[in-house]
């Protein structure tokens, strides 16, 4: 038998959890808009692409389909790429940048890229087949003027109302943020990088 003083607290705490099922229930019944959203991962802490690609494997298993459209990693193999390539029929995976500016270090050809890249973004965000659309790393080449805000701006606002589209990368614009759904900042607290700890396979790419 449970002792008063613990019958009394189970008996507060049922009371506390009925009064706020109802005050959910009466929340959750004012939301009735269902609509496409546009999603920012932003921030200098990990996990930016994966919670992207997350909503990817959350989309698959509702058997819609997902565009991918990379910016900047180039023709580097990632555990993701391998994932979603078994999935041809549900997926377009589109790897598009020239990998990270450091490395090719030519300004004209990562602007090339990147046109090309959101020539193919606009493409897949007109596809109607496509009920997710992730642009991983656009937020990169948007820092370096790469491409031109405004008119990224201007083609994510016009995307048709059924369309969501996930934006990932670091120093997200104010203008991409003002017109965003939704903005979550990964914040970096500690990272095992700062210990000597290289990228691995299976938790980094």
């Amino acid at each position: 038998m449970s002792k008063p003083d613990e019958a009394e607290t189970n008996q507060r705490h049922a009371e506390a959890m009925k009064a706020l099922k109802a005050e959910r229930e009466a929340l959750m019944s004012t939301k009735t808009e269902e609509r496409g959203l546009l999603l920012v991962h932003t921030g200098d802490g990990k996990g930016k692409s994966t919670a992207a690609f997350g909503m990817a494997a959350r989309a698959l298993g509702w058997g819609q389909k997902v565009g991918v459209v990379q910016y900047i990693k180039g023709k580097w193999v990632t555990g993701e790429r391998q994932f979603f390539s078994r999935f041809p029929d549900q997926v377009r995976y589109e790897v598009m940048g020239e990998g990270f500016t450091w490395d090719t270090q030519d300004r004209a050809r990562d602007v090339a890229a990147a046109e090309a890249a959101w020539a193919r973004s606009l493409d897949m965000i007109a596809d109607p087949e496509l009920s997710l659309v992730i642009l991983d790393e656009l937020n990169i080449a948007l820092r370096y003027d790469y491409l031109d805000i405004h008119k990224v701006v201007e083609g994510l606002v016009r995307r048709p109302p059924d369309k969501h589209v996930c934006i990932t990368g670091r120093n997200a614009k104010p203008e991409l943020l003002a017109v965003a759904d939704l903005v979550t900042e990964m914040r970096l607290e500690k990272h095992p990088f700062e210990a000597g700890v290289k990228a691995q396979r299976g938790i980094d790419f």
